[in-house]
């Protein structure tokens, strides 16, 4: 059972991680399709507040400098991603590709999710 997902972007959450993502993001270098999904150009979409919320569980995200040791473990080098807590540990539920693959749109991500989850025959 799951009883948490964390999204892990792929970009560091200091004030300087953040200025340098924008900066190398607009000039064609660093990519996080997780922050596309999540945020618009300032804020957090108001539709990915709304569309997490269907998910029944937590769902919570965390910059690579925010990662426990866990998730460090987990995740390195295989970022932006979803990870399902479960009761049995973490798992990586979607990856870079399969976020690329939401192109930005929150629903895309709850179906992803959703489907990830009864592929791996885990519940919420």
């Amino acid at each position: 059972m799951i009883w948490r997902l964390v999204g892990v972007y792929h970009a560091n959450g200091t004030l300087w991680g953040e200025l340098a993502y924008v900066i190398r993001s607009r000039l064609g270098g660093a990519h996080c399709s997780l922050c596309d999904i999540t945020h618009g150009r300032v804020r957090e979409k108001d539709e990915w507040k709304q569309r997490r919320t269907e998910l029944s569980v937590p769902f919570d995200t965390v910059h690579l400098n925010e990662r426990s040791a866990e998730l460090v473990a987990l995740t390195e080098g295989n970022t932006p991603c979803v990870v399902a807590i479960t009761d049995d540990g973490a798992e990586i539920l979607l990856g870079p590709d399969e976020l690329e693959a939401c192109k930005g749109s929150p629903q895309r991500l709850v179906d992803a999710v959703r489907a990830a989850i009864e592929a791996r025959g885990l519940s919420l």
